[in-house]
């Protein structure tokens, strides 16, 4: 949790050394892969919303940009829960540039945010 807060201060501070703001995106674009299989899915959510991935249940709160750069970095709020199970495996900020910083760690499968959506 400190890392995803730690990574969404440096975003803010970085566009706030641009002059930029970050906006709010309509959703994300979010990448699986199903390590077990290499599969990889794209993951076409809206904020608020959540879908099933394998046996995860991915529920996207936001996702920002730089206001002068929307195909820029994503930074996106994500849950994400084990079906049936209702303990987190992962929460918090994702960073499209920088997915290490704040990642899923999970045997099977791995989530990560690509861009937000503008429209």
């Amino acid at each position: 949790m400190k890392r995803a807060l730690a990574g969404f201060a440096l975003m803010i501070a970085g566009t706030a050394a641009l002059g930029e703001q970050a906006s709010l995106g309509t959703g994300a674009i979010l990448r699986g892969l199903d390590k077990v299989n290499g599969k990889t899915t794209d993951l076409d959510m809206g904020n608020g919303t959540s879908l099933a991935f394998g046996r995860l249940v991915v529920s996207l709160g936001e996702c920002r940009y730089p206001e002068g750069n929307p195909s820029g970095d994503a930074y996106a709020f994500v849950t994400i829960r084990e079906t049936g199970k209702s303990e987190m495996v992962f929460s918090g900020w994702m960073i499209g540039s920088s997915p290490a910083l704040s990642a899923l760690d999970h045997p099977r499968y791995d989530v990560w945010v690509t861009r937000c959506k503008t429209q």
